[in-house]
């Protein structure tokens, strides 16, 4: 558990510095609409990163025996559930931030003009994925959204072309 926790940590370093990296890539074609956007990535990255302390406490609650004697072994399971339940709910909420995110990127790299808009489609089919499965169960609370998965194919589209073709990138003529 606690390797995932870490994982978690680098994942969200890495996500500051790709809001970072995408800003700059961006600025070209709007400033403004590319600083929201890494806005927020970066919100989204803090509340994940807010939520990760459930976790945190999840692992000191089971990996202490004190807790356990403490407790009980009924109130000590209720109190993982119940914070893991947070987490869950509180990643969640990140994640609709981070499906604008990915429109509002969208809409960037559909007018940027040197990237293919095609990646445009992508992403913004992968934020609307986003969007529509984490707010399904208050929507659509009796529908099975499980198949979204799929739109998360654009967001890896994106990130292959970028490391593939993306350094290529000609910087815009003023």
């Amino acid at each position: 558990m606690l390797a995932g926790i870490f994982s978690y940590v680098v994942v969200f370093i890495c996500d500051v510095i790709v809001a970072w990296a995408l800003y700059v890539l961006l600025i070209p074609v709007n400033r403004s609409l590319s600083l929201l956007t890494a806005w927020f990535r970066l919100v989204y990255t803090v509340i994940a990163f807010v939520a990760l302390f459930k976790l945190v406490t999840v692992f000191r609650l089971l990996d202490a025996p004190d807790y356990q004697a403490a407790f009980g072994s009924e109130q000590l399971h209720a109190q993982v559930q119940l914070l893991l339940s947070a987490f869950r709910y509180e990643w969640g909420m990140g994640l609709i931030l981070f499906g604008i995110h990915l429109i509002l990127l969208a809409y960037l790299v559909y007018r940027s003009g040197y990237i293919p808009r095609v990646l445009a489609i992508l992403l913004g089919i992968a934020g609307l994925g986003w969007l529509v499965h984490e707010l399904g169960p208050y929507l659509f609370p009796n529908v099975d959204l499980g198949f979204l998965f799929i739109t998360l194919l654009g967001e890896l589209v994106f990130m292959l072309w970028l490391l593939i073709r993306g350094w290529k990138i000609q910087e815009p003529a003023a």
